[in-house]
């Protein structure tokens, strides 16, 4: 099969490799669709992964078509599958926090992952996928899941004011989850209008590019001065992790879920705001809950179910395997436009 295989930094290559061999309790998922999710893309271009020469990709979708004492799965099955495999036995694990596990592997960083034609899947990390949900649709099961983590993580409540920084696919979802929760006002929050023109078809009430506009002025002047009463920063970006702290209402609270790599100073006002306004500043990290792999995917799965979450806005390439080094690649360029980018073996 075909597998997209990281050796080095920078060094992405397409191999022929062997079909996984099934160990027991495992099954054999045929990938039909896999994301690019915004950690891949410095995993790729800069850091690495854990061991060399590792298939990449967490964010996927298939079909069974192999079974090992698999319990009641069976070929043909249409799946989603949680990256995570948490341990079990430590604390956080043993509390309900898989997302906090201490001893945990994770497809596509730690053990091989999908952006491969195929993929062998312990029946523990399987979650069946709605007939009337498409393939793509469930390979974005994985942003979904971690968007609605962060707004459980904020407690959002009917009639709020919602502002999220950074619309990429999490941040997306988040204005789609904001809407149906019953926030009574979301602003979306970007530097490209392509994605900003994606926000208000997904439900954004208000929109501004951070680079024309001043997003702490321009969120004042919506909200009459008060703020956002939830804030969630999406990007992974210092300067909009300072922003989303400065908009912030009294008592609001903050929730920072974009992953920047780089140092955050907080400006005076930011520092200001938290004092001044007691405000909550809160992490989001992944997705899981109790009972594994948690309700923020098998919530994410029903709305996409019901028609209540859009996936199609959001797709802005489908490329095969045999395109992965070369996209990977352009995404080093700034003026590159790209929303969620999916591989379909």
């Amino acid at each position: 099969m075909k597998a997209l295989k990281l050796y080095e930094p920078g060094d992405l290559r397409v191999e022929d490799v062997e079909v996984p061999a099934l160990a027991s309790g495992n099954v054999l998922v045929k990938v039909r669709a896999v994301g690019v999710c915004g950690s891949d893309i410095p995993r790729v271009n800069f850091f690495g992964a854990y061991r060399p020469k590792l298939t990449i990709g967490h964010e996927f979708s298939g079909e069974i078509v192999e079974v090992n004492e698999a319990g009641d799965w069976q070929i043909g099955d249409r799946v989603v599958v949680p990256p995570l495999l948490p341990c079990g036995k430590c604390w956080w694990c043993k509390t309900g926090h898989y997302s906090l596990c201490e001893s945990y592997d994770y497809f596509g960083s730690r053990r091989d992952g999908a952006m491969a034609e195929y993929v062998d899947v312990p029946v523990a990390n399987l979650l069946a996928l709605p007939d009337n949900v498409s393939f793509e649709a469930g390979a974005m099961t994985d942003p979904a899941a971690n968007a609605i983590h962060a707004i459980w993580k904020g407690g959002l409540n009917v009639g709020e004011i919602v502002a999220v920084y950074g619309c990429g696919p999490i941040g997306l979802f988040a204005v789609q989850f904001a809407r149906e929760l019953g926030a009574d006002l979301v602003i979306a929050i970007d530097i490209k209008d392509e994605k900003l023109a994606i926000a208000r078809e997904v439900g954004a009430d208000e929109t501004i590019n951070g680079l024309t506009s001043p997003p702490v002025e321009k969120i004042n002047e919506i909200t009459k001065g008060k703020g956002a009463t939830l804030v969630l920063e999406t990007a992974g970006s210092p300067v909009a992790q300072n922003q989303a702290v400065c908009s912030a209402a009294k008592l609001g609270r903050v929730v920072f879920v974009g992953i920047s790599h780089n140092r955050l100073e907080l400006s005076k006002e930011a520092v200001n705001n938290i004092l001044r306004r007691e405000l909550v500043v809160k992490g989001s990290w992944n997705s899981f809950s109790d009972p594994f792999p948690g309700r923020e995917w098998t919530y994410s799965l029903e709305l996409m179910s019901r028609g209540k979450l859009k996936t199609t806005p959001l797709v802005s390439h489908r490329l095969g395997l045999d395109d992965g080094p070369a996209i990977f690649k352009k995404f080093l360029d700034k003026d590159f436009y790209y929303s969620k980018v999916l591989f379909l073996p």
